[in-house]
């Protein structure tokens, strides 16, 4: 993994018991009062799941989580100044585009993912798709299926990177264009978790998602080759042959995104009005036996340690440095 390196779990206790020795004065002992946390949908089940633990250990704190793709929640917070206290983007780009450094002053790469093609036992064909005839299946005229916006939502732009790449792979000219005509628009949602409740209620057959999103709310789903898959890094030279255009910052304009492998990244505000259980909340996010460890139990490969580039370290709190290492 690319953001990964070696840790022990004494070396990392004996850190955070370092920390604690120290007086913890960048850290507080017992955090209270709101803290809003924006994250992508993807993100939805495991960060309930830290909701639930992190309120445990922290009574005093009440989290109030809004989920969403993450391009329309970091532009909540930019164009319409929605106040955070934390954003975790689908896609650590997001947050270097959107919000650094007018908004926020670093950003940490906490886990990756890959993309699948889910379905449920309701769908047509659904006994006959595999990873060799997916592409296939997706061009039948009784087959519906869809994705996200990719305006607002990382899992809508990679979406439509994985068709093109498709195209490129099985050396198919065309293929591209013969999938999305076979997509009416209709089915392009907002959001990639709301296609998961359409899977379910049996009114669309397929639906692009990420493999987490997939294993947390019991999907089926085609794996794909990792030339697909946007989910080995050792691949991005390939990943970066797709091209998908979206809209800009400003109205009416429009940035061009090239296709790499899937990082997820995580940023507390500049403007963040509880930065104490900001704080807080990463450091158990960036845990191997917190926030990583759960993102794992999900089907979410986490960064252990998580990875912050080197500008991105000096501007971390103090209390968080023991918990991540410099990566590119």
């Amino acid at each position: 993994m690319r953001h990964a390196c070696a840790i022990t779990a004494t070396t990392f206790c004996l850190t955070i018991a370092l920390v604690v020795a120290a007086g913890g004065s960048a850290l507080a002992a017992s955090p209270s009062g709101k803290l809003i946390i924006f994250h992508a949908g993807s993100l939805s089940v495991p960060f309930a799941a830290m909701e639930k633990a992190f309120e445990a250990k922290y009574p005093g704190v009440d989290i109030q989580r809004e989920s969403g793709g993450s391009t329309k929640l970091a532009r909540l917070i930019s164009e319409v100044g929605k106040p955070a206290d934390i954003m975790a983007s689908a896609d650590f780009a997001v947050i270097n585009k959107i919000l650094i450094p007018k908004f926020a002053s670093w950003n940490a790469r906490f886990a990756s993912n890959q993309m699948v093609l889910c379905y449920t036992d309701k769908s047509r064909f659904a006994k006959d798709i595999s990873s060799k005839n997916w592409y296939e299946i997706l061009q039948k005229k009784d087959v519906s299926w869809g994705h996200s916006d990719p305006n607002l939502d990382p899992c809508g732009y990679r979406a439509l990177m994985v068709l093109q790449l498709a195209e490129k792979f099985h050396k198919k000219p065309g293929l591209n264009e013969a999938l999305l005509a076979n997509r009416p628009i209709k089915n392009v949602r907002p959001k990639s978790v709301e296609l998961v409740s359409l899977l379910q209620a049996g009114h669309m057959d397929y639906a692009w998602e990420y493999m987490s999103v997939a294993v947390q709310h019991g999907l089926k789903y085609v794996t794909l080759d990792d030339h697909l898959n946007l989910g080995n890094f050792q691949m991005d030279p390939f990943y970066a042959q797709a091209k998908v255009k979206v809209t800009g910052k400003e109205p009416g304009t429009f940035m061009e995104l090239t296709g790499d492998s899937i990082t997820y990244g995580v940023t507390m505000l500049d403007t963040a009005p509880n930065k104490e259980a900001a704080q807080a909340f990463l450091a158990y996010l960036f845990s191997p036996d917190g926030g990583l460890k759960i993102l794992k139990e999900m089907g979410q490969p986490p960064f252990i340690p998580v990875s912050i580039n080197k500008e991105g370290i000096d501007k971390l709190p103090a209390a968080l440095k023991p918990l991540v290492k410099v990566g590119n």
